[in-house]
């Protein structure tokens, strides 16, 4: 029998779900390429996303976490020393290459790693890499001469372009996704804005560590590095984070860490005591902790593919945000804004700003800032929110920032006061 879920404060839960993503208290003044992998080994990925409206997704969530860190030091990283790697998990992630026996465990059953939760992908993936072996053979073979963007394989192999979810692509461009969910190909680099493909075997790094786990091992791991993550998860949150659907049988996986005593079970005031929740044994202190010694609140912007956003369920649930990403959505259907970014404060999530970046006039413009109906009137807020703008700036290499004639009146004191020191 499992213990009974301990009632827990709310509050406390977003507190320690905020620690565990590096967004409370003093920012540590480390922020080279050691404190970067830290980052992602803790975190467990980052998601990729190269649309460049402001700044790229990725290094908006490094930064929102680091400070103004070298962006160079993360294309070292993943290039050069590639101690971390750019891997489809099913989406296009920043990973740790330490954590490469976890991608194998996928990369070796793919595609039958993919579990009921994709539907009919499982199926379609046999399907193509059945009928497509020939073209499998002769991207391996092209690769073997050198790295190549997908567009020169789709040229040199003259593969037809078919229609994909979100863009038309071509068969060799379906081919490297596939090859790269195997393992058999990584990005390795780019040529302009275009991933650069080559064999994994001839650029991974000879340290790689490559042990072969047991689906068993697979899910013990990946639910324990989810859960510590996320601070505090119901069994769906541990599904849609981190290796998104890909667990097989996570219930039995999480009943056999709960009666090992490596989890426990949770339930938060504020929500129905059947809403079960988990926190990692090596997290129960910290959670105490938080009832009644809270970090200190620290500002955050944080962008549309970020972590801290990947479940909108969870956002409902623990913070009570809702946040739709409004750049798929047609402009009359815009509440906020195009691209928007968040802003949290402490633990809560208090507002949203629109930001644009110009680059030829090198204007950062910040379109609307929106205040959360119940964020705090605190002037305190408003002099941070000034700062991370200013911050956010000096970041993406703005030279003059534009802010909105009439921000929320609770902060508008503080941002006019910053208006000189911001640009305009």
């Amino acid at each position: 029998m499992s213990e009974p879920p301990r009632r827990v404060p709310i509050e406390a839960a977003r507190r320690l779900a905020i620690a565990k993503q590096h967004l409370s208290g003093p920012r540590s003044k480390r922020r080279g390429p050691r404190a970067i992998v830290d980052l992602v080994r803790d975190l467990g990925y980052v998601q990729w996303d190269p649309v460049p409206i402001v700044a790229p997704s990725h290094l908006l969530s490094i930064a929102a976490r680091l400070g103004p860190f070298r962006p160079r030091d993360l294309e070292r990283l993943l290039w050069t020393e590639r101690r971390l790697l750019l891997q489809w998990i099913p989406i296009a992630s920043i990973v740790r290459t330490e954590d490469y026996p976890i991608l194998r465990a996928l990369m070796d059953r793919y595609p039958a790693s993919l579990s009921r939760s994709w539907g009919s992908q499982r199926a379609s993936a046999r399907r193509f890499l059945t009928t497509h072996r020939p073209l499998r053979r002769a991207v391996l073979a092209a690769l073997a001469h050198g790295p190549r963007t997908s567009r020169e394989l789709a040229a040199s192999l003259g593969t037809r372009r078919n229609d994909g979810d979100w863009a038309p692509r071509s068969d060799a461009e379906e081919m490297l996704f596939h090859l790269s969910m195997s393992g058999e190909v990584l990005v390795i680099g780019h040529r302009g804005a275009e991933n650069l493909w080559g064999r994994s075997g001839e650029y991974l790094p000879e340290w790689t560590p490559r042990t072969a786990l047991s689906w068993a091992e697979f899910e013990r791991t990946a639910a324990e590095r989810t859960l510590r993550a996320l601070g505090v998860a119901t069994p769906r949150e541990i599904q849609l984070h981190f290796l998104r659907g890909r667990y097989q049988q996570l219930p039995r996986t999480l009943e056999d860490l709960e009666r090992a005593g490596t989890i426990h079970r949770i339930s938060l005031t504020g929500r129905p005591e059947r809403e079960v929740r988990f926190v990692h044994e090596r997290d129960r202190e910290s959670l105490e902790a938080m009832r009644s010694d809270p970090p200190e609140p620290r500002l955050a912007l944080l962008p549309p593919f970020d972590n801290m956003l990947s479940n909108s369920d969870r956002n409902h649930r623990l913070f009570g945000f809702d946040y739709v990403r409004e750049q798929f959505l047609p402009p009359a259907r815009r509440r906020y804004g195009t691209y928007v970014l968040p802003i949290l404060w402490g633990d809560r999530f208090v507002g949203r700003i629109d930001p644009r970046f110009d680059r030829p006039s090198g204007t950062l413009h910040v379109q609307a800032i929106h205040r959360e109906p119940d964020a705090p009137a605190d002037r305190r807020v408003g002099g941070e929110l000034a700062a991370s703008i200013a911050e956010l700036a000096r970041f993406v290499g703005a030279r003059h920032l534009e802010l909105p004639d009439r921000p929320p009146g609770e902060w508008r004191t503080a941002l006019a006061e910053s208006r000189a020191a911001l640009g305009r």
